[in-house]
């Protein structure tokens, strides 16, 4: 019996690997189970230091999510993974959680305050920035950026 390489462990392992050959291997029923869009979804959360989410949050999007359907279909699985393997730094193999969709839409100061720095980004990956940064490290990062305390206050 063969080792099953569509876990997502193993998945997410070849993926901060940059192992670019992984769709090659897999075989023609593999190729057919593979679901690329799971790289966006486990791809972009990482249980690491706000420097590594911040980065594969960032690279996951300029990478993966503005033209990933462009290229989307069974014909174009193998060019999804090569760019989905672009987005690891290549720092060793992390632990990426899966980050659930909320159910409800909430509109907090987070997301209105991320809204404005990013206006370009979609709800989803708004929502996402509000959860992996808190109300601190926004700030810090709205300071960062020479935004004065009384203003911040009235963002955040």
């Amino acid at each position: 019996m063969s080792e099953d390489k569509l876990n997502i462990k193993n998945e997410m392992a070849q993926f901060d690997l940059k192992n670019r050959q992984f769709f090659d291997d897999l075989t023609a029923e593999e190729k057919k189970k593979f679901a690329p869009f799971l790289m966006i979804r486990w791809g972009a959360t990482v249980d690491a230091g706000p420097e590594f989410q911040e980065w594969y949050v960032r690279a996951t999007n300029e990478r993966l999510n503005k033209h990933f359907f462009d290229i989307s279909g069974s014909k174009h699985k193998k060019l999804q993974w090569l760019l989905a393997t672009t987005v690891s730094p290549g720092m060793g193999v992390k632990y990426h959680p899966w980050l659930a969709a909320k159910k409800k839409t909430t509109d907090n100061k987070a997301i209105k305050f991320l809204r404005n720095l990013y206006p370009h980004l979609k709800e989803d990956d708004l929502r996402l920035l509000s959860e992996v940064n808190d109300t601190k490290e926004l700030k810090a990062y709205a300071r960062a950026m020479g935004m004065e305390d009384r203003d911040i206050k009235k963002e955040l």
